[in-house]
């Protein structure tokens, strides 16, 4: 009873609001397709030369590879814009729209995938 109750607190808080401010991670990223780019592996599947040179992708995010290796920096960027692009929404997106129906919705995320 407590758990419906509480529900209820937050579906009247949320009509009510003027806006929503969604807090997510990672895990939306991961949810739709996209690699987890800390992970020992995630990214080196999606990015084999990675694995091949060894580099970890807190290595090669390092802007320097833009002045020693350019090639490298533009290409893992480039490969992983295209991901970006490429990748669609898993339907949660469109369930927290759906959610904010007329109200702003903003953001909160570490993600740069550009989806919320």
């Amino acid at each position: 009873m407590a758990r419906i109750h509480t529900l209820r607190t937050a579906a009247e808080a949320i009509a009510g609001a003027e806006a929503i401010l969604v807090d997510t991670g990672a895990g939306m990223g991961v949810d739709s397709g996209l690699p987890d780019f800390r992970g020992p592996a995630g990214f080196w599947t999606a990015y084999p030369p990675l694995k091949h040179l060894g580099l970890r992708f807190e290595e090669i995010a390092n802007p320097r590879h833009f002045d020693n290796e350019p090639d490298l920096a533009w290409g893992f960027y480039g490969h992983r814009l295209h991901l970006y692009r490429d990748t669609k929404p898993h339907d949660g997106f469109h369930i927290l729209r759906e959610l904010a129906q007329d109200k702003t919705l903003f953001g909160f995320t570490s993600n740069i995938d550009g989806h919320l």
